[in-house]
């Protein structure tokens, strides 16, 4: 049975890198990374990002009726985007999870802004770090340590949470 798997965390965590590690390892499952749709669609960036969430549900439910994992590696900091996900879930009849990988408050800001990639300030990070501890606090998703520099600890601890939810040995087609 195909699960969809929401993977949260604050920026530079390792959340493309752990969704596309899942795909590779449970083929043909979807990382499907709502930020590099969004970097597809041109305009303005606000409206690019609902857009972006309305392709990724669109795909996510195109390829969980095909009988696919799909695993959504996206910073949430509100409720909205992982309740549509809940309710895609709900609707197909499939496994939903919410996973949070997570490091401390400090970690995570100088992570992200050690990447470059997108700007914001100290200030900014710190008050979306302080939305998803309020994600956590209210949804109570698995979290999952980030250990910095060690993706292979993160990877190896989110398929021991997925694997005993279901109760199964991991689903792997290739050895870890």
């Amino acid at each position: 049975m195909p699960r969809l798997i929401a993977l949260n965390g604050p920026p530079g965590c390792g959340k493309s890198t752990i969704a596309r590690r899942y795909a590779e390892d449970h083929p043909p499952a979807l990382a499907l990374d709502v930020d590099r749709v969004r970097d597809l669609i041109a305009g303005d960036l606000g409206r690019a990002g609902v857009l972006a969430r309305d392709i990724a549900i669109a795909a996510a439910r195109v390829h969980l009726t095909s009988g696919h994992d799909v695993v959504v590696p996206q910073f949430l900091g509100r409720p909205e985007f992982l309740d549509r996900l809940a309710a895609l879930a709900a609707e197909l009849d499939v496994p939903y999870r919410e996973i949070v990988l997570l490091d401390s408050k400090e970690n995570a800001i100088r992570r992200f802004t050690e990447r470059g990639t997108v700007q914001a300030t100290p200030a900014e990070l710190s008050t979306m770090y302080d939305n998803l501890r309020t994600i956590i606090a209210t949804r109570s998703p698995q979290v999952i340590p980030s250990l910095e520099g060690d993706p292979d600890h993160t990877y190896r601890a989110l398929m021991a949470v997925l694997n005993a939810e279901l109760a199964q040995p991991e689903r792997s087609t290739h050895p870890t």
